[in-house]
């Protein structure tokens, strides 16, 4: 064994670890980073948010390049698919993504370590390599940033195959012929868009009576009614009782929720998306002592500290949303504090995506949630099929939602379904960062033609004076 001596060990290599390790080194401190895979990224680079992009900006290229180009005046016959291909574009992207995060390693003297990592005490990590060394590793400060990974439904085997995670749903080599997925959050829809796109049949279960639980309820039912038109069918209020596994795919036997009547049906693969949990095995927090909560999140203060000294804890490992950008703001904030410089994360400003056509993009408050606290708010709501620059590009599907505080016009909560929200949700992050109101929206000015002054008027229209609807 040697021993190593760093100011900050960061054990996890994802959106919130290489972050916190990056500026923790930009702030003078000496850091490595431990990550037991052997590329760096985690789950977001190699096999979850850059991928899936990928493929979904893909199999829309090819579903567009069937349809939607004849009303623009463009005709294109043979069309064909060339999944291999298709999927050597996803790794390239991949592999270039994570070999730029060992390149800002190297530029800011992050030293990466490739091992299984755990804490055995609060300024010391044991890495077992893939060789079986073990070395330890000092640190006056240790972040704890492993991610997550996806939760197991009881009695389903995950084969990669027949039944898949999010990770073999991006690496199948045939287009099912039926994909069943379960759970009707944004994974399973966002992996189901690809698959359908692509000449699957797609039917999504879910154990609730709607999609997307905690979006905005009216956004929810138009979204669903979206991604009905694309043929997708939903089996809602449902629970999954067994799968049965055979040469030819799998049998989905189902149960009402409500009602208890039985159902089956036969899928080619099975994804199973209900959800992540926080990944925190093995680390050695028993030991330690450190505090987790029911759901197995480990608890930290508003600073980022667990109940151990000198111990810290950022990204899906911590309760909130698991997002990677919600991962990276904790990185910075944390590198930051250790610093002792001052720092913060407004949770009330971080947006949520899901990059389905058309896509879905939300910060800040529902509707639900302002009436569960009592507030009193406005609405104004701007459809896209009265926007220039929607009806342009014949994505007129959709609309922008502001909810403004009733008597001091903050706003509280944007809602955006539509083309490229996630961009232009952008907007409406900042207005909230910066505690604008609705009539600030509606008084800058918006380039026309454009699909954000959609959210200018939606903005006008709080105060009941939308011009152009």
């Amino acid at each position: 064994m040697t021993n190593k001596k760093f100011d900050v060990v960061v054990i996890g290599a994802g959106p919130a670890g290489y972050v916190a390790a990056i500026r923790a080194s930009q702030l003078g401190l000496s850091v490595a980073c431990i990550e037991r895979m052997h590329t760096l990224g985690g789950t977001c680079l190699n096999i979850g948010c850059i991928p899936s992009k990928a493929l979904l900006h893909a199999s829309e290229e090819f579903k567009h390049a069937q349809k939607g180009m004849n009303k623009h005046g463009i005709k294109i016959d043979g069309v064909s698919l060339d999944l291999s291909s298709m999927m050597a574009h996803k790794d390239d992207v991949v592999d270039q993504l994570t070999k730029g995060i060992d390149m800002l390693f190297k530029k800011n003297d992050v030293e990466h370590i490739q091992g299984d990592a755990r804490i055995i005490s609060n300024q010391e990590v044991e890495v077992t390599a893939t060789d079986k060394e073990k070395t330890i590793i000092s640190g006056a400060n240790i972040i704890i940033a492993t991610g997550s990974t996806p939760a197991d439904l009881p009695g389903a085997v995950i084969d990669e195959k027949q039944i898949v995670s999010s990770t073999g749903a991006l690496r199948l080599t045939k287009v099912p012929e039926h994909l069943v997925v379960i759970g009707a959050g944004y994974i399973g829809l966002e992996l189901g868009s690809v698959w359908g796109r692509l000449g699957a049949k797609v039917t999504v279960v879910e154990y609730l009576n709607r999609i997307t639980p905690g979006m905005d309820e009216e956004v929810a039912s138009q979204f669903q009614r979206l991604l009905k038109r694309q043929k997708i069918k939903f089996k809602l209020g449902t629970k999954v009782t067994e799968l049965e596994t055979y040469q030819e795919g799998v049998k989905i036997r189902l149960e009402s929720v409500s009602e208890g009547k039985n159902d089956e049906i036969d899928a080619d693969v099975v994804l199973l998306a209900i959800g992540r949990i926080p990944h925190t095995s093995n680390l050695g927090l028993d030991n330690l002592g450190i505090n987790i909560d029911d759901r197995g999140f480990i608890k930290v203060d508003d600073h980022y500290k667990t109940n151990v000294d000198g111990i810290y804890a950022i990204g899906d490992v911590i309760p909130g949303p698991m997002l990677a950008h919600k991962a990276e703001e904790e990185g910075v904030a944390v590198a930051e504090l250790i610093s002792g410089e001052k720092s913060h994360v407004n949770y009330d400003a971080i947006p949520s995506v899901i990059y389905t056509n058309p896509e879905v993009a939300s910060v800040g408050k529902t509707e639900e949630q302002l009436k569960e606290e009592g507030r009193e708010y406005k609405v104004g709501s701007f459809p896209f099929v009265a926007n220039g620059r929607a009806r342009a590009i014949s994505s007129t599907d959709g609309f922008v939602k502001i909810l403004a505080c009733a008597t001091t016009d903050k706003v509280l909560g944007v809602h955006i379904i539509g083309t490229d929200a996630g961009t232009l949700i952008a907007e409406a992050v900042l207005a909230i960062e910066f505690g604008g109101s609705a009539e600030d929206i509606a008084r800058t000015c918006h380039a026309h033609p454009a699909l954000n002054e959609a959210i200018k008027e939606a903005a006008l229209a709080v105060d009941n004076r939308a011009i152009h609807f």
